[in-house]
């Protein structure tokens, strides 16, 4: 899943839930299940996501959303190959991209 965000230091949950297409709801269960996801609080209190969150996001989303993994699964796997699924994620990203150039190349042909 490509998740289209611009460069920033910190985001915030509504902006990851609509990038995500979920519930901000989901994105709190989430902080409260995973243990790497430590978003900041600002004075307010709201949650404030740095590109570190955001990356473990993309993980856990893919883990449970597109791979059909239960919470405890994606825990499991986390805990025992978090850098190998990591490179996955990001290996990933980099083929969907590679994707959508050449299908733009494609289509101007």
């Amino acid at each position: 899943m490509q998740i289209d965000l611009p460069e920033k230091r910190y985001y915030s949950i509504g902006e990851i839930a609509k990038a995500f297409d979920v519930n901000a709801s989901l994105i709190r269960f989430w902080e409260k299940e995973f243990d790497i996801l430590k978003p900041k609080k600002n004075a307010k209190g709201n949650r404030m996501f740095t590109p570190e969150d955001l990356k473990n996001l993309k993980t856990i989303f893919h883990l449970v959303k597109e791979k059909g993994f239960t919470l405890e699964g994606a825990k499991e796997f986390l805990k025992n190959s978090k850098k190998t699924s990591l490179n996955t994620i990001e290996i990933i990203e980099k083929l969907e991209l590679i994707k959508k150039q050449l299908l733009i190349i494609k289509n101007e042909i």
